[in-house]
């Protein structure tokens, strides 16, 4: 591998980072009382003297990239933004001590939004934004946004080293490289049109920015400590939960809809219409299983908790306007449920993906007839594609190995100490990218309790889940095959 150009890249996307702590500490500058300002400057200063270093003395040069380049790049860019993404938090002080300051970093990139914060709202603005920041870059991507700068042949290798293939399928056919351009611009569509509604509601222009960015990057931070109950805005619930749904679905069915102005492309889409189905029948079970087990509902209530908490979870936002550990467990179960297959690929959404979801059952379905009937031919089709033997066998790859993630970890909180039903949910939440899951680590409730080792381990299950797991394992395999 050419390793001059990996740090080349890697430094690219440290400016970035430095970039946006400058942004922060800007922010915080223009506070008064905000004490956040020079460890954000501070900050972006070191991030940006090692960003510069690789593009002032190391040599670029033409060198078209391979996959193990490109793969490498995507992996160093996300570890290094979280290592340096700590260091606001770590030079502020306080609660953040260096596990804690990485756990927010990890946990903001990989727009998980686990917090190890007890009081958030005592955070100085600045640290705030930077805290949203992190994760709305993580949510399209760290190299995807670096890459819509890049020129030729490298925006296409980066970009299809940090996508993955099941969410490039839906952009056959099309100029190289575009996706990501497309993606890009309908995110920054989708988190302006959030913040110009939330606005609308009412909400704060700093609370309006800072959950429209946590929204649409399907993070859930939020500057409030009881997240989104706070507000207690029916109005403002409604645009987040359409934001979050959005968020979950294929930003080149959102550009083709919105943007392009071809709603056509948005109702023909089998996966959006299993997904949103899916997420209607949740909503459903939910909402008649609150007023069913005594709980003090209405109607309308039990309607409007259950409608934004079944969209929180099953785009893996993580938002909350109720506690939902002290919900009946058929809901708890639905949200479990939601927090595994989660949103559509192409989306900021985490999970094993709607879209696998669906090739697996057809392929299962499709196993079941052809014992039936052998000598009988059956394709399976996705949104009007014929998908090959290849596809349907990484679907069911990538399910077997994110379901041995979950177990593993899930083994390894309990052995730690953990109680059964938090360290399950709160491998699930970490994999995921969800962020909350039940018992300790519930919707109302954050991992600073968790032990040094589980906080490490909880860290590199959000990574390995926010990158899909196989460029994890693509790099190991790269390190293995040298020696």
């Amino acid at each position: 591998m050419n390793w001059r150009i990996i740090t080349w890249y890697i430094g690219v996307s440290l400016l970035l980072i430095a970039a946006l702590m400058t942004v922060s500490g800007m922010i915080a500058i223009c506070t008064d009382s905000d004490d956040s300002g020079i460890p954000l400057l501070f900050s972006a200063f070191l991030t940006g003297t090692v960003g510069f270093y690789p593009l002032i003395f190391v040599r670029k040069g033409r060198h078209k990239l391979t996959f193990k380049e490109g793969n490498c790049i995507v992996v160093g860019a996300w570890v290094f933004a979280c290592l340096f993404g700590m260091l606001p938090f770590l030079f502020y002080g306080r609660e953040f001590t260096p596990i804690n300051a990485l756990f927010e970093s990890v946990s903001g990139f990989t727009t998980t939004g686990a917090s190890i914060l007890n009081d958030i709202e005592t955070l100085p603005r600045g640290l705030q934004f930077w805290r949203i920041s992190t994760a709305w870059v993580g949510g399209i991507g760290i190299v995807t946004l670096f890459s819509s700068i890049t020129m030729g042949d490298d925006k296409s290798a980066l970009s299809k080293a940090e996508i993955s293939s099941i969410a490039r399928e839906a952009f056959t056919g099309e100029r190289s490289g575009s996706f990501a351009n497309r993606m890009l611009v309908t995110y920054i569509s989708l988190t302006a049109m959030t913040f110009l509604s939330l606005r609308l509601t009412g909400m704060g222009w700093f609370d309006a920015a800072t959950n429209a960015m946590s929204a649409c990057s399907t993070c859930g931070f939020c500057n409030r400590n009881t997240s989104i109950a706070f507000y207690d805005n029916p109005a403002a619930e409604v645009v987040l939960t359409l934001s979050m749904l959005a968020a979950g679905i294929h930003f080149r069915i959102i550009f083709l809809a919105l943007i392009k102005r071809k709603p056509r492309f948005f109702w023909k889409s089998e996966t959006i219409q299993v997904f949103l189905s899916l997420v209607g029948i949740a909503i459903v079970i939910v909402t008649m299983d609150l007023l069913g087990n005594g709980h003090d509902y209405s109607l309308w209530t039990a309607l409007r908790d259950a409608s934004f908490q079944v969209a929180s979870i099953s785009t893996t936002t993580g938002f909350a306007t109720q506690d939902t550990t002290s919900w009946p467990p058929l809901s708890m179960t639905i949200l479990i449920a939601c927090s595994l297959i989660c949103g559509c690929s192409g989306s900021t959404s985490g999970g094993i993906k709607i879209d696998r979801t669906i090739l697996a059952a057809k392929g299962i379905y499709r196993k079941v007839k052809m014992a039936v009937d052998p000598h009988a031919v059956y394709l399976i089709r996705v949104d009007g594609r014929v998908k090959t033997e290849e596809q349907v066998s990484d679907a069911f790859g990538y399910i077997f190995c994110y379901l041995l993630i979950v177990v593993v970890f899930a083994a390894v909180n309990i052995v730690f100490g953990l109680d059964f039903i938090t360290g399950v949910t709160a491998s699930v939440a970490c994999i995921g990218n969800v962020g909350p899951g039940f018992g300790d680590v519930g919707s109302m409730s954050n991992y600073a309790a968790f032990p040094l080792v589980l906080k490490a381990t909880a860290m590199l299950e959000m990574l390995v889940g926010r990158l899909e797991i196989f460029p994890m394992l693509y790099l190991l395999q790269s390190i293995i095959g040298r020696r």
